[in-house]
């Protein structure tokens, strides 16, 4: 079948009779959710007994991505090492490496740790209910356009506000999407996009950029268009306390 934005899927995203490609995942875990209101960081507050970046993790363990790298607060390496990877057998994870002073940065430093495989899924793991269908979609995605982020289209409509607070332009509400993660690309294009933003930081940053995710990177630093592919309104972000219990009752629905 075929979805609204043209991406072919088949048995769930994957084209059956294909070649394996090798996949890995940078997953980032080295935030500090100081609008949790809690000395415990995000990542590791619980939901149902278990920490939120069990939940990523576990997704992209039972998946066919390959290896993935765990991007962790500094400090933090011997916690994660002993108490979630070993404890809950993710194997898959090859590397556990402190992350940097912006997401930017630890993205960079993950990348820094994968030089073998064709795509790269850069994932937030303070998204806990993202699922195998997700991976699946972005993959056929990204296989057919080298780069692409997982999103939904928004349900309200936008407003764009001047500096005073007055609206400046209302933006078609079909054209409008919510960027989730995980945004996924080729490794050489991806390697390259963060080797230049590396390179001209000072420069970019002086100019004004801000850097709010991954695609923006390819987008600004190698001009290389970013496709746009269904994720799900469930796969929300934990940022303040009341996310938790959506996210859990998300996790496990009532019967």
């Amino acid at each position: 079948m075929s979805d609204s934005l043209g991406v072919t899927t088949k048995n769930g995203g994957i084209m059956s009779g294909e070649k394996k490609l090798r996949t890995a995942a940078v997953i980032l875990a080295a935030g500090s959710g100081k609008r949790m209101g809690s000395n415990t960081k995000k990542q590791y507050m619980l939901i149902a007994g278990k920490p939120i970046i069990y939940y990523p993790l576990k997704t992209f363990q039972e998946s066919f991505v390959d290896e993935i790298v765990l991007v962790v607060s500094p400090g933090d390496i011997a916690y994660c090492k002993k108490e979630i990877v070993e404890r809950y057998g993710f194997s898959k994870v090859r590397h556990i490496v402190e992350g940097g002073k912006e997401r930017y940065h630890s993205v960079a430093i993950g990348l820094d740790h994968i030089n073998s495989c064709e795509f790269v899924f850069i994932h937030d793991g303070a998204r806990p209910v993202v699922t195998k269908d997700i991976l699946e979609r972005a993959l056929c995605c990204v296989r057919e356009f080298k780069a692409c982020v997982v999103g939904m289209p928004v349900k309200d409509t936008i407003k764009i506000a001047d500096k005073e607070g007055f609206i400046a332009s209302t933006p078609d509400r079909k054209l409008v999407w919510t960027i989730q993660t995980p945004q996924v690309f080729s490794l050489p294009l991806i390697k390259e996009a963060y080797h230049s933003l590396m390179q001209k930081e000072k420069a970019l940053l002086k100019e004004g950029l801000s850097v709010t995710d991954d695609a923006m990177v390819v987008e600004t630093l190698t001009g290389h268009p970013v496709r746009l592919v269904y994720g799900s309104y469930e796969n929300i972000k934990i940022t303040t306390p009341e996310d938790i219990q959506i996210a859990e009752n998300f996790l496990f629905p009532a019967k």
